[in-house]
């Protein structure tokens, strides 16, 4: 099989790990038990040797759909052939009890609703990211792969046989029939357990269509544009990790930004930036389950930070602080994009704006959510404390540069938010504060930014203090309230980035790179995409500019409503769209989803007269 285009596949998932599922019925990316476990199905990432579990029609020329169960995460594949029309609906059964038979596993169920259709399964898992061997066994129930230390079962209504390393059935199904088969995780030894029986499978069915359903339906977001929100909001639940309340930037690693390209990361980790961003747009329409759940996770680090207050920028799913890089030499890459890499060296990295992104949370849990308790406050004082005496250092940034610290703009914006946050929090509820330190350092920041971060060249906000350069995270200045959204300096910079690069600006045909990668002062190699959750910034900034200029406001509504087209098949983004319009990156990525709910949120209410938020 060739790669397909990343944009050709949906997900499911259990809220502990996630499949990626293609348009041809193939699941190509699989980690179990977790997000950030390792595979055991990454043919995404090796066509050859990665594994995978695929189940397709014999007939080569059937043509496929592939939808979502309204508003669920159930994912269904429809085949079309002139003999019949078959269908796989995959999900995960969610909202069971831990006791249940049928928790933590991924069923796949074949059913034919005209005609007659031959099936082909091939389910054939390669082991810790395709490092481990593993035995194959046929047993009563279906089939065992036997490796260390994993060993997975797959229950099967059909019969099974051993083709090398792989389980294979060909099967027929008439019209009403189905086939059914579970793969779940065994124990060492364990044989493979009875799948469900057709009544079984349907209740399971049932269970997760009304655990999707009975959460969707707390969603407050009444707006237009519903339908996509809502499939953010899916998507995003997806990728939070119940166990711990710990959310993951993105479900996949090493997915390329620019294809055959070096910039391949490994995104299954909880970044306080993402997880932030994320529990903003989730309470923005009316979801707060998640953020007691990343409270709980947030407290747990709590004694774990440094002693001097400061944080680590990204922990794994768990909590682990050590995240070490390591390269996948035996693995080609999605279409030969190498180096393939799991960790993330990121987290030795010094980010400081993950104060602003973390305490603005915290002021709206605080506001919207639940009063903030002392101890809680204890530990905010001490790493704002923390902050004013490091704003100052230079960092790595919001887009992890490996080309040396820098002065960003961007990381001293979110400093400000932290110390302004902070304020607002000791002000609200007359919690003790060193209030005359934070709010010199608060100024101090406001005015360097100024002052260092303005070109008057550039007639912009810069990326750095020591260049010229633009940056789409600029963009956020108006919607963390850091600017009046008609400032003059706003309302410049807002048109420097919405130029085309060849004019000096980041837009291209509606479409945002987060800065120009070509300078190779990020220290990498290769150009990447224009990055999706910056054009939903800018329709932020066009939509709050949009108050005092109608005709901003109309232009916010037309790059929205394009964006909402470079959606794929199902609504998913990945993290860039490249030249052709192809997905790149990490897929889906959290923070398009939480930029667009964010975006559709206060563009409906500025459309119907109200105040962005």
């Amino acid at each position: 099989m060739a790669y397909l285009p990343i944009e050709h596949y949906g997900i499911i998932g259990n809220m502990r790990t996630a499949a990626l599922i293609s348009l041809n019925g193939s699941i190509d990316w699989l980690c179990i038990p977790a997000f950030d476990s390792p595979s055991v199905f990454a043919a995404l990432l090796d066509d050859g040797k990665g594994g995978r579990f695929e189940i397709a029609p014999n007939d080569p020329a059937a043509r496929t759909k592939q939808f979502y169960w309204s508003e669920t995460n159930v994912l269904v594949t429809r085949f079309l052939s002139p003999d019949g029309v078959g269908e796989i609906e995959d999900f995960m059964p969610t909202g069971l009890p831990t006791e249940s038979p049928w928790h933590d596993q991924l069923v796949r169920r074949v059913k034919v609703t005209r005609g007659s259709l031959a099936f082909k399964m091939t389910c054939q898992p390669a082991l810790d990211y395709a490092r481990a061997a593993h035995r194959t066994a046929i047993g009563t129930h279906g089939a065992v792969f036997e490796g260390a230390p994993l060993s997975l079962g797959l229950s099967s209504s059909v019969p099974l046989q051993a083709v090398g390393d792989a389980a294979v059935s060909t099967f027929v199904l008439q019209e009403g029939q189905e086939a059914v088969f579970v793969l779940h995780r065994l124990q060492a030894g364990e044989a493979c357990r009875r799948g469900p029986s057709a009544a079984e499978t349907q209740q399971i069915f049932d269970h997760t269509v009304d655990y999707w359903h009975g959460w969707l339906s707390k969603c407050t977001y009444t707006g237009r544009w519903r339908e996509m929100v809502y499939r953010s909001a899916l998507t995003l639940k997806l990728m939070t990790y119940e166990p711990t309340g710990a959310i993951v930037a993105a479900p996949t690693c090493s997915l390329p930004e620019s294809i055959g390209g070096g910039r391949n990361w490994d995104y299954r980790y909880t970044w306080m930036r993402d997880a932030a961003f994320t529990l903003y747009g989730l309470l923005r329409i009316g979801f707060t389950e998640e953020a007691h759940a990343f409270m709980r996770w947030l407290e747990a680090r709590a004694g774990e930070v440094e002693a001097d207050g400061s944080l680590q920028i990204v922990y794994g799913i768990d909590g682990r602080h050590d995240l070490k890089e390591e390269v996948l030499g035996h693995l080609d890459g999605y279409r030969g994009s190498r180096p393939v890499r799991i960790g993330n060296g990121a987290y030795q990295q010094l980010q400081l704006d993950i104060y602003g992104e973390l305490f603005d949370c915290l002021y709206l849990y605080n506001k919207y959510v639940m009063p903030i308790g002392f101890d809680a406050w204890l530990r905010i004082r001490r790493r704002l404390n923390w902050l004013c005496d490091n704003w100052q250092q230079p960092d790595e940034g919001i887009w992890e540069v490996r080309g040396g610290r820098r002065h960003f703009v961007y990381s001293k914006l979110m400093c400000w938010v932290a110390m302004d946050r902070g304020l607002r929090l000791a002000g609200k509820r007359s919690f003790p504060a060193d209030q005359e330190r934070w709010m010199q350092a608060r100024d101090q920041i406001y005015e360097e930014i100024m002052s260092k971060g303005w070109s008057r060249k550039r007639e912009a906000f810069v990326q750095h203090y020591d260049g010229e350069a633009l940056d789409a995270s600029n963009l956020i200045m108006p919607l963390v309230f850091f600017m009046a959204p008609n400032d003059p300096r706003m309302l410049s910079t807002l048109k420097a980035i919405n130029r085309s690069p060849k004019d000096g600006g980041l837009v291209s045909d509606g479409l945002v790179y987060r800065y120009d990668s070509e300078t190779g002062s990020d220290g990498l190699q290769g150009r990447e995409g224009t990055f999706t959750m910056c054009s939903f910034w800018l329709v932020e900034a066009l939509t709050r500019a949009g108050r005092f200029d109608p005709c901003k406001l109309a232009e916010a509504r037309q790059l929205f409503e394009r964006m909402l087209g470079h959606a794929n098949h199902v609504g998913l983004y990945a993290e860039e769209i490249g030249e052709s319009g192809e997905a790149l990156g990490n897929f889906p990525q959290a923070f398009t989803h939480i930029a667009l709910i964010s975006a559709a949120f206060n563009l409906d209410r500025a459309l119907d007269g109200g105040r962005p938020g």
